[in-house]
């Protein structure tokens, strides 16, 4: 009986410590692959599409993701992209503190990133 139960624990345990990590892992992973990629490209372009690059700026984005959630990420982006329209229409996104506060904390997170990993 003291066998069985001690072989059970033993199958069950490392079920248990690997649900959790999962959890933990997703919820520090939440950014989807293809936007660490387009980041990924990016970044090489501006850096020299060299294997050092590759390494700096996937260095970089993992950085970006552990300070900042996707959500706010994508926000981010959106208002740096639609700031770059002429007119009225863009100085909503240069001039709104919302836009300005979401800017900010990525442009916080890439300088975090730059020192971190160039």
């Amino acid at each position: 009986m003291r066998i069985r139960v001690l072989l059970l624990l033993g199958a069950i345990v490392p079920l248990l410590v690997y649900a959790g990590q999962g959890s933990a892992a997703t919820e520090l992973n939440d950014y989807p692959t293809v936007a660490r990629a387009d980041y990924v490209f990016a970044c090489m372009k501006t850096n020299g599409d060299t294997r050092p690059a590759l390494e700096k700026c996937s260095c970089s984005i993992d950085v970006i993701a552990s300070l900042l959630p996707y959500a706010r990420y994508v926000d981010a982006e959106t208002v740096l992209s639609l700031a770059q329209v002429p007119g009225v229409f863009g100085s909503m996104f240069r001039n709104s503190e919302q836009a300005k506060s979401a800017a900010n904390d990525l442009r916080r997170a890439q300088a975090e990133a730059e020192v971190r990993c160039f």
